[in-house]
């Protein structure tokens, strides 16, 4: 059902934004997840749409499972993730395609082509086919919109959850939006008790696994006849399959081609491709990362042009497209710009910036996550030896000490986020008591998920909706895990956080170093008033030990020679570092590196 809207404006919308208001004219009733660039402002616009409940979740795994609840009790959910987020969440998912749905249940998952802010790349359309579920693909706000609620329609029609595969591009691009009708469900709210379908017993699954084999059949029927699925001919030269921003590249670099644009990628509609196909001198595959299409196109027998030619790593563009298969850029099309690099840095003030400071000082092998913090990796704090997805860091800092036993006593450490820590590193902290380990994890509580854009979490005190939430005291959930030692400091002293940390690295037992001070962009910190540090020309010897934290707000300024001899320096000195007191924010690090008076304290702003 739906209800029609008088307004005809048009709104100027994120794809992100273009999602939230698809689940709002959807009639969503709870949105749960786990921010993570591209998918993060899903849910912070969703939260403006007051009739839907929003939460941010623990992890991905439980932000699918809260929707799965939602949908059992007979109202519409989503769920929303990045694309390792999905690997998370992947438990849940593929038994939900077994169970199927009662109110409707999307799961937005945006992929990241060319890891613009991700670890990895991943082709989330390969769990659509390994899970056996429908997924749509979007190419610009306006289809994210329309597609979010077409999902919910597929959703409840065919009793399967529905994927959405968004990207870097849908998420953060603008355009041209317009609001829509308000659909409301068929499904009445309420629990309703259906063990063969909703309890997952093995002699249940089996009967589910041939419902799923059924519903493929129909689904595969639906693609043959879904109106986002569709043909535009032209020159029949030159045909092209794609879906999502991949078919807008290709069409900007042929734009006379013959396309078949597809919606839904999983399943494909196999007559549609075979009737296109017959039409085309040449086919070409045109997609983002993995040859998904490709693959099931040439399984049926159809030849066509597809990796061989279009890249297979990093984003695809016009011009990226064009050259692939013609050699040359063509008019149509322009070469991305050539910008300077930009190295990200911590912020001025972060309080993860004495601590990287501290461990690269001790030499310890650091077992890294992902977070701010991941960029202590980089020069000069250069304090990061590993690092491979959210809550692992204690988990291979675990294995570490057991592969080297009493040899690597004193040596390791793992370091992990506050979020990151709730995300998925609790359960790694407990096998490391349990099996008795020596490791020392270091939790950064800045009491924010800062990565991502400053959200909220259980550790922080509120929810995304801005309500009082209860804060987890993290050094009592590790005392009740079982650590026994279990310190709290402020990272702002370096040389108290240096005697702490060596005396717990030092343990033949676990411990647990909480590094606490708020991160420096959130509201309060931001309103705090702050006394901004001052640096002396006159005083500055030029030692360079101040620059070793690589605090953005410390400057360094060459000199040559002569101009030294005039500033009355010793001819040797290469330069003096110059703090920019606009940007400090007084957290005091560099003060305590300085030997020579050369930095003192400002006036408060």
């Amino acid at each position: 059902m739906t209800q029609k809207k008088s307004t005809q404006e048009k709104l100027w919308y994120s794809g992100n934004e273009a999602l939230a208001l698809g689940a709002h004219e959807a009639s969503v009733r709870v949105a749960s997840g786990y921010a993570g660039t591209p998918s993060t402002e899903i849910l912070e616009n969703v939260v403006n749409y007051k009739e839907i409940y929003t939460e941010w979740a623990p992890n991905e795994k439980v932000g699918l499972e809260v929707a799965i609840g939602a949908s059992f009790a007979g109202v519409r959910a989503l769920a929303t993730m990045k694309h390792v987020g999905l690997n998370v969440a992947a438990d849940p998912l593929f038994t939900a395609s077994y169970t199927g749905v009662r109110g409707g249940l999307v799961i937005v998952v945006a992929d990241d082509p060319s890891m613009y802010s991700s670890q990895n790349e991943q082709d989330s359309r390969n769990y659509a086919y390994a899970a056996k579920l429908p997924m749509l693909e979007p190419a610009d706000p306006a289809e994210a919109k329309e597609f979010l609620k077409l999902g919910y329609q597929i959703s409840e029609q065919f009793d399967t959850p529905v994927l959405l595969r968004s990207c870097t591009r849908v998420a953060h691009v603008k355009g041209v939006v317009s609001p829509g009708e308000i659909q409301t469900s068929s499904v009445t709210p309420g629990l309703v008790r259906n063990p063969a379908q909703m309890v997952m017993l093995p002699a249940h699954a089996r009967g589910r696994r041939v419902a799923i084999a059924e519903r493929q059949k129909k689904l595969a029927e639906f693609a043959e006849t879904w109106a986002e699925n569709r043909v535009e001919m032209d020159d029949r030269s030159m045909g092209i399959i794609a879906a999502g921003t991949s078919y807008l590249y290709a069409k900007e670099a042929f734009p006379k081609a013959s396309f078949l644009k597809l919606g839904m990628v999983n399943p494909l509609p196999e007559k549609m491709i075979r009737d296109f196909a017959a039409q085309v001198d040449t086919l070409y595959i045109v997609e983002d990362l993995d040859p998904f299409i490709e693959m099931r196109v040439k399984a049926m027998g159809i030849a066509c042009i597809g990796k061989e030619k279009i890249p297979a790593i990093g984003e695809l563009s016009p011009s990226v497209v064009r050259r692939a298969i013609t050699g040359d850029v063509g008019v149509a099309t322009f070469a991305p710009v050539d910008l300077p690099p930009r190295p990200p840095n911590m912020c001025p003030g972060c309080p993860h910036r004495g601590l990287f400071y501290n461990l690269n000082r001790l030499k310890v092998f650091v077992s890294g996550d992902i977070g701010c913090y991941t960029l202590g990796a980089l020069p000069p704090l250069s304090a990061m030896d590993a690092c491979v997805c959210m809550g692992a860091s204690i988990g291979m800092a675990h294995g570490m000490a057991k592969a080297l036993g009493d040899e690597g006593l004193g040596k390791i450490v793992a370091v992990i986020g506050d979020s990151t820590f709730i995300h998925t590193g609790i359960n790694s902290l407990i096998n490391t008591v349990y099996n008795n380990s020596y490791s020392t994890v270091i939790i950064l509580d800045n009491r924010i998920t800062a990565m991502t854009g400053q959200q909220p979490n259980p550790a922080s005190g509120t929810t995304i909706m801005g309500e009082p939430a209860n804060s987890i005291d993290l050094p009592e959930l590790c005392r009740a895990i079982g650590v026994k030692h279990v310190r709290t400091v402020d990272p702002h002293d370096i040389e108290g956080t240096y005697a702490v940390l060596k005396e717990e690295i030092e343990r033949p037992e676990p411990s647990v170093v909480i590094t606490r001070f708020p991160c420096v962009l959130t509201p309060e910190e931001k309103k705090r008033p702050k006394t901004p540090f001052t640096s002396s020309t006159e005083n500055c010897t030029g030692c360079g030990m101040c620059l070793r934290i690589g605090c953005p707000s410390i400057n360094w300024v060459p000199l040559s020679p002569e101009e030294a001899k005039a500033m009355g320096k010793k001819e040797k000195q290469k330069g003096y570092a110059l703090i920019n007191e606009t940007t400090c924010i007084g957290c005091g690090q560099c003060l305590s590196l300085c030997k020579f008076d050369a930095i003192s304290t400002g006036e408060t702003k």
